[in-house]
Parts: C-alpha cells; sequence; structure tokens
C-alpha cells in the first residue's frame, strides 16, 4: 500500500511538473506571439544594404520669381533658381526605414532588443540625433526662398520634354540602368521609388536673423502612390502608427501617380521614353508674401509604413526633381489647385 502511495504521490509531483513546463511553454508562445503582432501592424523589414543618398540625385528648381539659396542672409548673386540637393548634405547617408508620427510631430521606428528582434515599441528619432549622419535613419537639406511679389507657392506638375526622353516638374523615379549581357534596361529604383517619401516644411523667419517668425507647416509629398513592386497600379492608404488612415491630414498630404519608363524603339543604350505621373490632389503649400523670407526643409526618408517597404530595396537609384511653381492671384492659406 506504501509503494502504491508513493508511486501515486510521485506521478501526481511529475504531472504538476508537466503542467508547469506546459504552462510556461504557452507564455513564451503568447509572448512571442504578442510581439510579432505588434511587429505585424508595422509593414518595414530590416533593409541591408540600405540606400544611401549618392544613389538619389535630387535638384530642386523654383519658377521665376521665387528665389532661393543656401543661407539666408546670402548675397544678392547667391540667390537664384536651382540647387542640387547634394549641396546641402553629405552623399553618404543613409535611409532607413522610419515613419512620421503626426500627434508626436516627429519621426519614429521600431526599437530592436538585443537579439535583433522588435521589442513592440517605438524609437523617437530627432533632427539633432537621428538624421545627417552615417548611422542616422533620414537626411534633412535646409534651404531659404523669397518673393518680389506675394505669391502662392506649390509644386509644379511633371511633364515630358524633348520627346518624352527627358522630363520637368515635379517627380522620383527609379533610374534606368544599362545592362549590356541583355541589350536592355532595369530599373534601378528596386522599388524604392514606391516608397520614399519627401517632407517639406515652411517656417517663416526674420529677413535680419534668421530666426523663425512663425508657426511652420509641414506636408508629406508621396511619389508614386498607385504603384507598387507586385505590379499593381492602385493607391493604398499608408496607415500611421497614432491609429490614423494616412500618416498626415488630407490637406497636408500630395498625392502622385506613378512616373514610369519603357524602352525606346529601336532600344538605346542612353535613351528611354519616360511617362510622368500627375498629381491626385494638388495643393498650394504656401504663401509667401513681398520682402518676406521662409525656410525651407525637405526631408528624405522610406515610409516604414509603407507596403513596398520591403528586402528587396536594395542598392537603390533614384532620380527626383523637386520644382516649385507660383501663381499671383492673391490668395491665402492651402487651397486646392482649380483643374
Amino acid at each position: 500500500g506504501h509503494r502504491i502511495r508513493r508511486l501515486s504521490v510521485q506521478a501526481t509531483k511529475e504531472a504538476a511538473k508537466r503542467r508547469r513546463r506546459r504552462t510556461f511553454i504557452y507564455l513564451w508562445v503568447l509572448i512571442a506571439l504578442l510581439i510579432l503582432l505588434v511587429a505585424a501592424t508595422y509593414t518595414w523589414f530590416n533593409l541591408s544594404p540600405t540606400p544611401n543618398v549618392n544613389d538619389m540625385a535630387m535638384y530642386i528648381n523654383s519658377e521665376t520669381g521665387i528665389k532661393i539659396a543656401l543661407i539666408y542672409d546670402a548675397p544678392e548673386e547667391d540667390w537664384g533658381q536651382h540647387i542640387n540637393f547634394t549641396d546641402i548634405v553629405s552623399e553618404e547617408y543613409p535611409l532607413k526605414p522610419i515613419t512620421w508620427s503626426e500627434s508626436r510631430k516627429s519621426f519614429v521606428t521600431l526599437h530592436y532588443g538585443i537579439d535583433g528582434r522588435s521589442t513592440g515599441n517605438l524609437l523617437a528619432l530627432t533632427d539633432q540625433r537621428n538624421r545627417n549622419d552615417a548611422n542616422g535613419f533620414y537626411v534633412v537639406g535646409r534651404f531659404f526662398a523669397k518673393t518680389d511679389a506675394t505669391c502662392n507657392i506649390s509644386l509644379a506638375e511633371a511633364v515630358s520634354v524633348a520627346d518624352g526622353t527627358q522630363g520637368a516638374g515635379t517627380f522620383v523615379m527609379g533610374v534606368p540602368i544599362w545592362e549590356a549581357d541583355r541589350l536592355l534596361h532595369k530599373n534601378g529604383g528596386m522599388g524604392a521609388e514606391n516608397a520614399i517619401r519627401i517632407g517639406l516644411r515652411f517656417t517663416p523667419i526674420d529677413e535680419t536673423t534668421g530666426e523663425p517668425d512663425g508657426d511652420p507647416v509641414f506636408f508629406i509629398y508621396e511619389p508614386n502612390c498607385s504603384g507598387h513592386q507586385s505590379g499593381t497600379i492602385e493607391y493604398y492608404k499608408t496607415p500611421s502608427i497614432d491609429g490614423a488612415d494616412l500618416l498626415i491630414d488630407e490637406n497636408h498630404l500630395i498625392l502622385q501617380d506613378c512616373t514610369t519608363w519603357t524602352e525606346s524603339y529601336p532600344v538605346e543604350r542612353d535613351v528611354t521614353v519616360k511617362s510622368y505621373g500627375a498629381f491626385i490632389k494638388n495643393h498650394r503649400l504656401y504663401t509667401l508674401e513681398t520682402g518676406k523670407k521662409v525656410r525651407i526643409e525637405i526631408y528624405i526618408w522610406l515610409e516604414g509604413q509603407d507596403m513596398d517597404c520591403i528586402n528587396s530595396i536594395n542598392d537603390a537609384k533614384l532620380l527626383a526633381n523637386i520644382q516649385f511653381d507660383i501663381d499671383y492671384e492673391g490668395h491665402s492659406g492651402i487651397d486646392d489647385i482649380p483643374d
């Protein structure tokens, strides 16, 4: 009888141990699933190697009537209509997946633990600590604008020139790269042209000190919004980590259809035919008054919430052109530009 009781007690202890092990395993699996669920609310992935700014040629142009310069108190001869973005920032800065948080008014990224897994927490980024650096996440370029007559500034529509082999206006596209063995071009953008975002912040300044003299206004420009690496041509909203449907409200979101290229006929190494996307909804960006100056900051990042921010974006080569258009109709504020 004692032996049976001892075996029964031992069996009970073993069963209790197994239950504890099962409970531990269930808890571990639940925690792992929770981490996966948190990470799954974001569409970004680690990009390795990450694209660099030297793989993105960006040009900033303005229509006659607006003058731009690298510093607010530049001598008159240094104010013009053209700036090369690489004159503002180093060419070696990487672009990593981040996202804009409208509620925080800042960029954030996922925080990863020492084991390489997402902790489910967000890491706040700042212009002082996380941009324009070899270990940074995004880049910012700053310049200034002025005008001799009050005007409304908007982004210029992209247009084809030179029989479609060149373009002007505002656009972002993957660079056609010639492959000699195939006698064809490949898309150097590698899909990054679909995940890239460009932010535009306008801040009025004191003309004598260069210090802010009013509230800034921030816009997010999404080029190629209807293009995807899957080949579909449908626009999908990019959700905000703040729980909203969009990264920023519609009045400050600028959407543009795809800019694409095709081979010329017959195929030529240095020629491709471009098709430039139209703005889905145009917006005036800023009203610049006579004699006033505004600081313009251009942010470039890979949008981690975009469905096309995936691992296949390696060594992407992009061409971007930002061109400001103006009108003198005397409107103020942000208005839709009529068709």
